[in-house]
């Protein structure tokens, strides 16, 4: 199920919201030159580290892996990115995006229990 071109989509489309909410975090929660530097460099780096930290064969990701890493710990960071994501709606007082954000992740992980399985057996 995990590879449904609908899931794919829907898995795109929480990459880019969970970098917006890093990014939109930063600009509300502070101000000045900071506000600038954290709404720009959180979202960069939060898509360096998704896109460079692979597991090989992965089918999401064409295959490719700039960085091999385990399956458990892509798990691990997938977790992180989309948790700190949807804390950062929580914190900055877009509680109702919070929580459409967080069920709409929740609900792609358990659809794709196939990638989960095959993640912790890499």
């Amino acid at each position: 199920m995990s590879q449904n071109p609908i899931n794919l989509g829907v898995r795109f489309l929480l990459e880019l919201a969970a970098l917006a909410a890093l990014g939109f975090w930063g600009w509300t929660q502070h101000t000045g030159v900071l506000r600038y530097l954290l709404a720009i460099v959180l979202p960069l780096f939060a898509a360096f580290m998704w896109g460079t930290f692979r597991v090989p064969a992965d089918a999401s990701a064409n295959g490719k892996a700039p960085i091999p890493i385990a399956g458990w710990l892509r798990l691990l960071l997938e977790a992180a990115l989309f948790s700190f994501g949807t804390w950062c709606l929580f914190s900055s007082g877009a509680e109702t995006a919070g929580w459409v954000f967080g069920g709409i992740s929740l609900i792609h992980y358990i659809v794709s229990y196939d990638r989960i399985l095959w993640l912790l057996k890499q």
